[in-house]
């Protein structure tokens, strides 16, 4: 039984860790911290979470736990994950978990010297829209990938969304904040390890309020065989539309053999083979809820099998996602990987 403490609750994605986690039969939570004195008091009212501490070093010295689960603002997540692992703790959190390459360092050497486990909450490796496509690919339905388009595109929501995000020093970046899912969900699909940054730029485009906080993100990267990937994680999604459209996370993939194209928001998955007049529409595999929880369990325990995401896996996809904000931030292109 893995006793499971948490740490902020600034972010909503946290809920649905903390919710498979309450529903776990392998998963005891053991305590829940919240530093932010209004956050905390939405918390209480809303009778989710039961609150134990509001003080996360008191929680460690109070609380026996194994694991720390992170849900703070970005900027906060990299010296809380690092506080836990050096208390022997595992940690896993929400994405990013952190917002530089100084702090990834860090987590990587001491999840290294001792022997903890670091998990994330890449869910698009859960969903059965990209299981089915990675089974796609994987079987060879559209040969070897040679191009990839992914459009990750989130409502703003200034006003609604959380404050923080537009406080300067606690985001981090918006391609490290939604390019994360894209970087590790690509090469678990197709297979193929990215090599180079080719490009990448963020810019202030629709949150004049904010003029320091870039909205909007793209970048260019290649992979080992070659394939070029083009990705665009703005803040450009209409607010009063929010998440429904077919746009969100539509992924296409370009093989010698054709093309798979899919959304969190179509209800099939389209393949339009080389050879063949009229495009397949293919049904989702099932999905997976709350794998990436059941997979920190897995390796923390030992077991055998597919870890999907594994600790190496975490830290690969959040270094090589800082690298693309970091080559956005400082105009650098061609970043070998």
């Amino acid at each position: 039984m893995l006793k499971l403490a948490f740490m902020g609750f600034r972010h909503g994605h946290i809920m649905g860790l903390y919710g498979y986690a309450a529903k776990s039969e392998d998963v005891v939570i053991v305590g829940a911290c919240e530093e932010d004195a209004q956050t905390a008091s939405q918390l209480r009212q809303g009778g989710q979470v039961t609150l134990t501490h509001d003080d996360y070093g008191r929680m460690l010295d109070e609380t026996d736990c194994d694991a720390v689960a992170v849900g703070d603002y970005y900027g906060k997540r990299g010296s809380i994950i690092i506080e836990a692992l050096k208390r022997g703790k595992h940690a896993i959190a929400d994405k990013p978990i952190c917002t530089s390459l100084e702090e990834l360092d860090e987590i990587a050497a001491l999840s290294v010297q001792k022997g903890l486990k670091v998990g994330c909450q890449l869910d698009m490796r859960d969903t059965g829209k990209f299981i089915r496509v990675r089974e796609l690919v994987q079987e060879g339905a559209i040969g070897e990938v040679h191009a990839v388009s992914v459009g990750g595109q989130h409502p703003l929501m200034f006003g609604t969304r959380a404050g923080w995000y537009f406080e300067e020093g606690k985001h981090g970046g918006t391609i490290n904040d939604i390019g994360i899912h894209a970087v590790d969900m690509i090469p678990w699909v197709t297979g193929k390890a990215f090599t180079r940054v080719t490009a990448a730029r963020t810019w202030n485009a629709f949150a004049a309020e904010a003029p320091h906080f870039n909205d909007a993100g793209q970048f260019m990267m290649e992979m080992e065989n070659g394939c070029g990937v083009m990705g665009d994680v703005s803040y450009f999604m209409p607010d009063s539309m929010g998440y429904v459209l077919p746009q969100y996370w539509r992924t296409t993939l370009w093989g010698r053999k054709g093309i798979i194209e899919a959304s969190m928001n179509m209800p099939h998955i389209s393949l339009a083979r080389n050879g063949n007049k009229e495009v397949e529409e293919i049904a989702p595999g099932d999905g997976t809820p709350g794998g990436y929880l059941r997979s920190f369990i897995a390796e923390i325990n030992g077991a055998g099998g597919l870890i999907s995401p594994s600790t190496d896996e975490v830290l690969r996809s959040s270094r090589i996602t800082l690298k693309i904000q970091q080559a956005a931030d400082q105009g650098l292109c061609n970043v070998k990987l």
